[in-house]
């Protein structure tokens, strides 16, 4: 079940752990892919926090929010780049996407293997996709007072072996958000040290999320997915009009 947008909103950009959460992520996703000049970025779910970075040289950045979260304008004060779209029909040409990342979209889905079935449709050629869960032996999976507390959490061998069988090919994996869900004044003000300790001792200490980088294999393995050639009217709605409303 997907959360609302609304609330996701309220974490990420009204919470000082939210804020902390998502610089975490977002250094992370840097540290992957650095830039993205020239490229098209996309995001799932509600990853629009962490390709902020992206947004002056990209050619083109897309927020795809899926129906039952809801939409909102992204990014602030600028043109909109986010669009409300089905969970498995995406508004985007086949093989389009150079950079695709998914954060609460995976987890949450209630058709995760037709998703990621569009995930590997719109991933061009050399292109990368990022996939961020909630780690299943992290404290994050434990709480549900923030997003990654809702939906299926992962472990890495559960993870990577799902985006195989859909013919992707896994680069690197790596845990993140080490500091614990609390907003309690020493867990934020200590946060960058749980960051470096956890990452120095990770056989030992679980991150919050797993972030795992793979590659679009092709051709893709028999049986495994099947794509459609192409989806009308493709990003017709990210075209420049007025800003879109919450739903």
């Amino acid at each position: 079940m997907h959360l609302d947008v609304t609330d996701l909103r309220s974490f990420y950009y009204r919470s000082a752990l939210g804020r902390a959460a998502q610089k975490i992520v977002r250094d992370q996703v840097q540290a992957f892919w650095p830039e993205a000049k020239g490229m098209t970025v996309a995001g799932y779910g509600f990853a629009v926090p962490l390709l902020r970075p992206y947004l002056g040289d990209a050619r083109r950045v897309i927020g795809l929010m899926p129906g039952p979260q809801g939409v909102i304008h992204w990014p602030a004060g600028m043109p909109n780049v986010s669009v409300l779209c089905e969970d498995t029909l995406w508004p985007i040409e086949t093989g389009h996407i150079d950079r695709l990342v998914l954060m609460h979209g995976l987890e949450t889905s209630e058709n995760p293997s037709a998703l990621l079935d569009e995930c590997y449709r719109v991933l061009g050629p050399g292109g990368r996709a990022l996939f961020i869960v909630p780690n299943r032996s992290g404290l994050w999976a434990r709480n549900d007072a923030t997003p990654f507390g809702y939906g299926r959490p992962y472990s890495v061998s559960q993870l990577e072996g799902q985006l195989k069988r859909h013919s992707f090919v896994v680069e690197r994996s790596i845990a993140a958000l080490y500091q614990p869900p609390s907003s309690r004044r020493f867990w934020m003000k200590t946060g960058a040290m749980w960051e470096r300790t956890g990452r120095a001792a990770a056989p030992v200490m679980a991150g919050g999320v797993l972030m795992v980088e793979v590659a679009k294999r092709t051709p893709a393995r028999s049986g495994g997915v099947g794509v459609a050639a192409a989806v009308r009217k493709p990003l017709g709605a990210l075209a420049a009009k007025p800003s879109a409303k919450p739903v």
